[in-house]
């Protein structure tokens, strides 16, 4: 069995790495798994996290994605992210201001939901789904953020 798999991690806009690896753990919707040569098949959503990239037991690269899907066989590990960034891209300073806005929106926009028919309840469960996914990217960001530092 080969020591090594290929990883790719690919966005809508460009290969963004293209590398053998000993082994990357990725953040699956269902939990973070790890990839190693000889992985079963698997196909996997990806939630908002870090990807992790390891040379024997240590993190050489992390990468953070919003979303996605992960492909995973024996040899190669494939990760299509609709957004990926360098830890490095993220900025505290703006993440945290952004987070307590959504966070503040949100109980309001829950009771008008509540109260709601109909055409406007649609658009506002909508809308209300849209703001809890990016609150859910924006803690996921800080999280990382955490994670870098250590």
């Amino acid at each position: 069995m080969p020591d090594r798999l290929e990883f790719e991690l690919v966005t809508p806009e460009r290969l963004l790495l293209s590398e053998t690896v000993e082994m990357v753990v990725v953040p699956g919707t269902e939990g973070n798994f790890g990839v190693l040569p000889g992985h079963a098949p698997l196909i996997s959503t990806i939630r908002p996290g870090m990807i992790e990239i390891y040379q024997g037991q240590t993190v050489t690269r992390r990468m953070f994605v919003v979303s996605g899907i992960a492909e995973v066989t024996p040899e190669r590990c494939t990760v299509l992210a609709d957004e990926a960034v360098s830890p490095d891209a993220l900025d505290r300073g703006s993440i945290e201001p952004d987070l307590q806005v959504v966070e503040g929106n949100l109980p309001s926009l829950r009771e008008q939901v509540a109260r709601a028919a109909d055409t406007d309840r649609e658009r506002l469960l909508i809308e209300l789904h849209r703001l809890e996914r990016e609150q859910a990217v924006l803690q996921a960001k800080l999280q990382a953020l955490g994670e870098t530092t250590h």
